[in-house]
């Protein structure tokens, strides 16, 4: 059966659902409205940027394309005025063997193309036809006109195509910013990105490098948390990513015929951890380079324009939210440093800043070191000591029944400090009693009766329980400990050993004055010939070490004496503040004996010098 022929509007459907490339629509345009118009050839011209006209397609195609029929070139010289009038012009056309005035067998229909939506007219359809029929040719006109306005209503399309492809592009974008910002810290926006680009456009690996210093950091890598830097394929990517950085171009593989960048470490990438197809491309942010993004797609699945530039929206979209968390997701230190590499770089200059500011900041300090003076001081631990210092015994062996003071307490003269149990000894004293007055008795007696050796007897008797009376009530009486001296208990935290036996000569108590008081210091002996008396210096206190107090030094021990391992002599100073009123015996701290003005130099580094001399004997 045969296959029935098209009809005029199965061709016009076809070119309006038509979504092929612009030139061959136009083709096929051509042709359909020749068909319409029962015309035997078609061209569209367009002026070029030199004023010429130029052939956008002809219908048939000539057989020699170099050389277009003589029609043509009629056609081209009618153009302008239908250009100028935006009109359609009916022009006739004669072969170089009509005689003049002879009738015009062929005709030319010359149809202006507008802009859409506006009057100026951009080219010109050209139509021949071969009759004479003025009606024919009326009718050509009108359906070559109507089927004009095809090629705005598929300008249209495209257009509507092109901007439904922005908006794709658009909320592609949209969507993986989203995704990004989702996230506050630097590694897991990172990830994000490489992840999101991998899903939405089937990317095998999506890769992220950041600038650090003057290179190129892999920093992230689609669907993987941890790699190593020491890996292959790290490596790779990362230079892979330099090349980009240094180009400042996209770098694409495989690349066009009319590519101008260098691809060798991409190519080297993609042979050896593929094949695939891969592009590159710099993240920019405040016009300069911060990062690299590499996407990586199987070889069966090309790197396609509408990708690309999808792809690029996307990363240019979020690259500021990524710089962003880059600066600021960092410890406090690292904020700082980067901060001070900014300010420098203002003023030294972009490159080589660290190095710059190390060079300056060492010409500072040497110059700092052998030109300035300052104060230097001899260091030395202390301890605070009374002038004199009273200590209070036990009188006799017994044991404690009550203690009237507290460590560290300030006493009067005379005030009671702690009292002995006297209960064993007022039972002696009733003992010797009666037996003192038992004794004279028997003397009374003896010497009444006239016994003399007798009376004797009991008289030595009597006056050796006298004795011994005497010796108790003594005892008794000293069973009060008191102080010695006004001031402050320095030993005796006794309260907690009431009860507790003592013996004669134990020391219950130490007394001291409180405001009689010197420090001790234990000064190393490589800085004691440094010291001499009369010297003043200041020292401060553990308990207190904001308060400086001033001394003057008293003497020096001539004899060192070994502490921790170490020679030190001991140097007694007077206290020079009536603020040292208020320190007590026993107090440590660190003091400083000023000495003279020296170079810095010398003072923070005499130590080691010193040391190398001896070891080496210099």
């Amino acid at each position: 059966m045969r296959q029935q022929a098209p009809t005029a509007a199965d061709l016009v459907e076809r070119l309006i659902q038509f979504d092929g490339p612009p030139q061959d629509f136009l083709r096929y345009l051509l042709a359909v409205q020749c068909r319409l118009a029962a015309a035997e050839a078609g061209v569209i011209l367009r002026p070029g940027q030199d004023g010429d006209l130029q052939i956008l397609t002809i219908v048939p195609t000539p057989d020699h394309p170099g050389e277009p029929p003589a029609w043509v070139g009629q056609a081209a010289e009618a153009a302008p005025k239908a250009l100028t009038t935006g009109k359609t012009a009916i022009v006739p056309v004669h072969s170089s063997t009509d005689m003049y005035g002879t009738a015009p067998q062929n005709f030319l229909i010359l149809v202006p193309l507008k802009y859409t939506g506006r009057a100026e007219v951009r080219g010109v359809s050209a139509f021949l036809m071969e009759t004479q029929d003025v009606r024919t040719l009326k009718q050509s006109q009108e359906r070559l006109e109507l089927s004009a306005a095809l090629l705005s209503l598929y300008e249209m399309q495209l257009m509507l195509q092109h901007r439904q492809a922005d908006m794709r592009r658009l909320r592609d974008s949209l969507e993986v910013v989203t995704a990004v910002n989702r996230f506050d810290r630097f590694t897991s926006a990172a990830i994000a990105l490489c992840n999101e680009f991998a899903a939405r456009w089937q990317a095998s690996r999506v890769s992220l490098g950041f600038l650090q210093g003057r290179a190129i950091k892999l920093r992230a890598i689609s669907h993987t948390e941890n790699f190593s830097r020491k890996m292959q394929l790290v490596q790779d990517l990362e230079a892979a990513m330099e090349e980009c950085f240094d180009q400042d171009v996209e770098v694409i593989l495989p690349s066009s015929p009319e590519a101008t960048f260098v691809s060798r470490a991409t190519s080297r990438l993609s042979e050896r951890h593929g094949p695939s197809n891969v592009c590159s491309f710099p993240l920019r942010h405040g016009g300069e380079v911060k990062a690299v993004l590499t996407v990586e797609r199987p070889r069966e699945t090309p790197l396609d324009d509408a990708a690309v530039e999808s792809m690029r929206l996307a990363a240019d979209m979020v690259t500021a939210r990524l710089e962003d968390l880059h600066q600021n997701d960092r410890w406090a230190g690292a904020k700082v440093a980067l901060g001070l590499k900014k300010g420098a770089a203002a003023l030294v200059g972009p490159k080589h800043t660290w190095i710059k500011l190390l060079l300056i900041a060492g010409l500072a300090l040497g110059s700092f070191l052998l030109f300035a003076k300052g104060d230097y001081t001899v260091q030395a631990p202390f301890i605070v000591q009374a002038r004199s210092q009273f200590r209070v015994p036990a009188p006799f062996e017994g044991r404690i029944r009550d203690v009237k003071v507290d460590l560290a307490e300030a006493v009067k003269k005379g005030q009671e400090l702690a009292s002995l149990d006297t209960d064993e000894l007022e039972t002696q004293l009733s003992s010797a009693l009666a037996e003192k007055a038992t004794k004279e008795k028997a003397y009374d007696s003896a010497r009444s009766e006239g016994k003399t050796a007798d009376a004797q007897i009991a008289l030595a008797q009597a006056q050796q329980a006298q004795a011994r009376v005497q010796l108790l009530q003594d005892r008794i009486g000293r069973a009060v400990l008191r102080a010695p001296i006004d001031g402050v208990v320095v030993v005796g935290d006794l309260k907690r050993q009431i009860g507790a036996p003592v013996k004669t000569g134990d020391v219950l108590f130490e007394v001291c004055p409180a405001k009689d008081l010197r420090a001790e210091l234990s000064v190393d002996e490589k800085d004691v010939h440094e010291l001499k008396p009369g010297q003043e210096g200041k020292l401060a206190t553990v308990s207190a070490p904001d308060v400086r107090l001033p001394f003057r030094i008293e003497s020096i021990n001539p004899a060192a004496e070994t502490e921790e391992k170490a020679n030190t002599f001991k140097v007694r100073v007077t206290l020079l503040s009536e603020a040292a009123n208020q320190m007590l015996p026993g107090m440590k701290g660190v003091a400083h004996v000023d000495i003279d003005r020296r170079h810095y130099a010398w003072i923070w580094t005499h130590t080691v010098i010193d040391w190398v001399r001896m070891k080496l004997w210099i």
